[in-house]
């Protein structure tokens, strides 16, 4: 089996851990005007069809601020904005609120026309009650509002039924009275009240690198200046502080991106995540076809030694593993040769995963797991990989350095160089 066959296997396994796992949850989507009128939009619609086909419960939140902007601009609607502590607030007066509705359900019509071509019944629903912001620094909002209540049940009915809720930036009063609430807003609140278990942010900016971040490394970002992507990195913070697990900001131009997102370790966009993403622990048998399998290419290049599934059990207690999202992407031994000196050796990492450091991570739980041993040196065999090992902070060492047990077995015809590391 070539490289690429193997690539294929190993992304259907993706997608059925992912399909099983999410089968079912909730999942809120938060997608950006401008991403609506990309060419790509009716693939992106088709691809949350999908989903709400195959069993996961879709919630659609569209932006539309650009489009009020254009429909204000079309009917000479003057749009004056308040100040307050956290933001620029938009205010609505009582002549610009139908404007705003008209263009809040122009937007959520189009996402109905193309669900309907995918043969998923969708609803534009009044599932947000809301209030006025009220008066902001002197300034009279009007029929600017806030989120006040989701109406939870009657969304879950209409979940429950397999059909996609629309919800457009409006909210209504008890009374009747129609609010303007900022999409991301009612996107956060139904997230949390629902408690999805993913939001997705939906923008048409050229996107990040794929990442994964902690919502600490989230912030860090966000403090840094300039960063394009400031209030949905801000989002994202705010639905983790909230209970969500996982955030995921995307550029919807991007060919599947969602199905990409959702349905891969790797990834095309960048997550905030709260729940538990990646994890050394243990070796345990269930494991042995998977680190195999990292193994193989480099027994077959000869960058480590061959090594049977009979051997690996003998020395089980010695192997570590690296998971992701609970996918193996690496693997690594910690051997005890005796005179307080443990070897490291067979590290292996997931091809599609050189540019993560995972090496560098399954070796540095291996030399804290030799100090907790009460090891004072911890050394490798190797071939070619004596760069690598020196960036680590191991240096070159004789073979007569190596306890006496490792000596009698040393290879003569590899010719491993050796390096070591005190603890």
């Amino acid at each position: 089996m070539n490289e690429n066959s193997i690539s294929q296997v190993d992304l259907i396994r993706e997608v059925f851990h992912y399909q099983s796992r999410f089968e079912g949850s909730t999942m809120v989507f938060k997608i950006d005007f401008p991403v609506t009128e990309d060419p790509g939009f009716p693939g992106l619609v088709k691809d949350l069809a999908l989903l709400a086909k195959t069993g996961f419960k879709v919630i659609i939140v569209p932006g539309v601020k650009e489009n009020i902007d254009a429909v204000f601009k079309q009917h000479d609607i003057d749009s004056n904005f308040a100040l307050s502590q956290d933001n620029t607030i938009r205010v609505t007066s009582s002549q610009a609120i139908s404007y705003v509705e008209m263009a809040a359900f122009n937007v959520a019509s189009r996402f109905m026309t193309f669900l309907s071509g995918s043969r998923v019944d969708a609803i534009i629903g009044n599932f947000v009650r809301a209030r006025g912001l009220g008066v902001i620094n002197g300034i009279d909002t009007e029929h600017t509002g806030t989120v006040d209540k989701i109406y939870a049940d009657s969304l879950k009915r209409v979940l429950n039924l397999g059909m996609v809720p629309i919800l457009p930036c409006i909210g209504w009063s008890p009374s009747g009275k129609p609010y303007n609430v900022p999409s991301d807003e009612i996107a956060l609140a139904v997230s949390k009240t629902l408690g999805a278990i993913k939001l997705f942010i939906i923008t048409t900016k050229d996107r990040m690198n794929a990442a994964r971040l902690t919502p600490k490394e989230a912030e860090l970002m966000i403090k840094s200046d300039p960063n394009p992507f400031q209030r949905e990195l801000k989002l994202g913070l705010k639905a983790s502080q909230a209970g969500i697990h996982r955030v995921h900001i995307i550029d919807g131009r991007e060919e599947g991106a969602v199905l990409k997102e959702l349905y891969s370790n790797l990834g095309v966009g960048t997550m905030i995540y709260t729940d538990e993403y990646d994890s050394i622990r243990c070796f345990h048998s269930r494991d042995l076809p998977d680190i195999l399998r990292l193994m193989e290419p480099q027994m077959q290049k000869g960058l480590l030694i061959r090594r049977n599934p009979e051997q690996i059990q003998e020395k089980k207690d010695d192997y570590s593993v690296l998971e992701i999202d609970g996918s193996i992407r690496a693997c690594g031994a910690l051997h005890n040769w005796g005179e307080n000196q443990g070897e490291i050796a067979a590290v292996a990492t997931d091809p599609n995963y050189t540019d993560h450091g995972l090496g560098k991570k399954i070796v540095g739980y291996l030399i804290e797991k030799a100090k907790k041993s009460g090891f004072k040196r911890v050394f490798v065999l190797t071939t070619q990989s004596q760069d690598w090992f020196e960036s680590l902070g191991f240096k070159e060492a004789l073979v007569d350095s190596l306890p006496e047990q490792k000596r009698k077995i040393y290879d003569q015809s590899r010719n491993s160089k050796v390096f070591a590391l005190a603890l």
